[in-house]
C-alpha cells in the first residue's frame, strides 16, 4: 500500500512514572521527573463523574484531554477512536468472581462501566462530542490497529481525528493471563493536513509479518513491558520526544505498521 500520511497535534502520556509528555521529553533529556498521582486527574470529567468513574476510564479521558489541549481543537469535533488491549480488567475481574460466587449480588453500575466503549462514552458525554467514536481492540496489536484506524479515518475523511490508547493494570487471574501489572494511556491527535500547530509528520505503511510481533519480548525489567499497549506504543512516543525516528508496530495477526516519524517544518 502507499504511505499514510498524517500530522500530529497534539500528543497526551500517563504511566505511574510519566505524568504527561512533557514528562517524557524531560526524562529523555536526563532531567529528574516527578510521578503523578495515583489516579489520573481526568479534570475533562465533571467532579461527580470522576468520583464514580472507574480507572479505566479516567486513565482514556486523562490522556484525551491533554492531547486535545495541546492540539487546541475542540474537543466536541473531533472523531476518536479508543483502543484498548483489555477493556477494564478491575472489573472483569470483579464480574467473574462475582458470577462465580453470588450472581444475585452483581453491581448494574459496575455492569455498565465494564463494556469496551465505555471510556468512549464519558469523554464524548462530557466534551458534547457528536462527531462518530468506535471502540477496538486487537489484544496486543492494539496500539497500531487503533493507529491504523485513526489515521485511516483521518485521510479519508480529510480532518483530524484522537486517538486513545489505555489499558490499566490487572488483577486476579485476568491480570496474570494478560501479563499487564501497570497501567499507561496515551493519545495523539493527528491532522491530514500540516499547520502552524503541526509538531511531527507520520508516514505509515502495511507490511507482511509472521506473527512474531504479537508475543512479548523477553524481558529487561524495563516498566514498559508490564504493559502490552506500554511496550507497542513507546518507541513511538520516544520518537516523538526526541524529534524522529522510526519504528514499527503489530497491526493485525500478520500485518505489522511501519511508522516513520519526522518534525515537522
Amino acid at each position: 500500500m502507499s504511505a499514510l500520511q498524517v500530522y500530529v497535534e497534539g500528543i497526551g502520556l500517563w504511566s505511574a512514572t510519566l505524568a504527561d509528555f512533557a514528562s517524557l521529553k524531560a526524562q529523555e533529556r536526563g532531567e529528574t521527573v516527578v510521578p503523578p498521582p495515583s489516579r489520573p486527574a481526568a479534570t475533562t470529567l465533571p467532579a461527580n463523574e470522576r468520583r464514580r468513574a472507574p480507572e479505566s476510564v479516567l486513565l482514556a479521558v486523562e490522556v484525551a484531554g491533554q492531547a486535545v489541549a495541546m492540539s487546541g481543537l475542540a474537543a466536541a469535533e473531533l472523531p476518536c477512536v479508543f483502543s484498548s488491549a483489555y477493556g477494564d480488567q478491575l472489573i472483569s475481574d470483579y464480574m467473574c468472581t462475582t458470577l462465580a460466587h453470588a450472581p444475585t449480588e452483581l453491581s448494574p453500575t459496575r455492569f455498565h462501566n465494564s463494556v469496551h466503549n465505555a471510556p468512549a462514552g464519558y469523554w464524548t458525554i462530557a466534551t458534547g462530542c457528536h462527531a462518530p467514536s468506535s471502540a477496538i481492540t486487537a489484544g496486543h496489536a492494539s496500539f497500531g490497529a487503533g493507529l491504523l484506524e485513526a489515521a485511516t479515518l483521518c485521510a479519508t475523511e480529510h480532518q483530524p481525528v484522537l486517538l486513545v490508547c489505555s489499558d490499566i493494570a490487572g488483577h486476579g487471574p485476568l491480570g496474570e493471563m494478560s501479563g499487564t501489572h501497570t497501567s499507561f494511556g496515551c493519545a495523539l491527535v493527528l491532522s491530514p493536513r500540516q499547520d502552524e500547530r503541526s509538531l511531527a509528520r507520520l508516514d505509515l505503511m502495511l507490511e507482511p509479518h509472521a506473527g512474531s510481533m504479537l508475543h512479548p519480548a523477553p524481558r529487561t525489567g524495563a516498566w514498559q513491558e508490564a504493559n502490552p499497549m506500554a511496550s507497542a506504543a513507546w518507541p513511538l512516543m520516544q520518537n516523538l520526544a526526541r524529534g524522529d525516528g522510526e519504528c514499527t508496530v503489530a497491526a493485525a495477526e500478520t500485518l505489522a505498521l511501519r511508522i516513520v516519524m519526522e518534525t515537522a517544518a
